[in-house]
């Protein structure tokens, strides 16, 4: 049973896309109702909507090895293994509003998932830009 709304979608896309925007060279692209976020042709970060039928809003990433059985074994209610990204690596978590995500560590992870994506040029990039003090 899906646990959030359409509001809450486009909420959840809109703050992913927020992050995303600051990480150089993403693309987004929309299919089937889904959301993919790529850097240099790697997929990063998946929204998954309704998966399978599986009722979930939930934002999939890829996650440096143990960290997704630790997530998962940490929280099994927000925390999920998922199908098909899930035997690479990936982790997703539940990002509805009633599963109240921590959205501190979601993008957190959204930029580490980047980071095992994206090339050394656009990592350097972005360093560089976080390290600028602000004008």
């Amino acid at each position: 049973m899906e646990r959030w709304t359409e509001e809450d979608l486009v909420e959840v896309r809109d703050r992913v896309d927020d992050v995303a925007s600051t990480l150089p060279g993403t693309v987004v692209q929309h299919e089937r109702g889904h959301t993919r976020w790529f850097v240099r042709r790697r997929r990063f970060a998946w929204l998954l909507v309704d998966h399978h039928g599986d009722g979930r809003l939930a934002l999939a990433v890829r996650a440096v090895p143990g960290q997704q059985s630790d997530l998962v074994r940490s929280d099994p209610d927000r925390w999920f293994v998922p199908a098909y990204l899930g035997a690479r690596g990936w982790v997703a978590a539940q990002v509805d509003p009633g599963h109240e995500p921590d959205w501190d560590h979601v993008e957190h992870l959204l930029v580490e998932s980047w980071r095992l994506a994206a090339g050394a040029r656009d990592i350097a990039r972005f360093d560089a830009g976080r390290a600028a003090p602000p004008a």
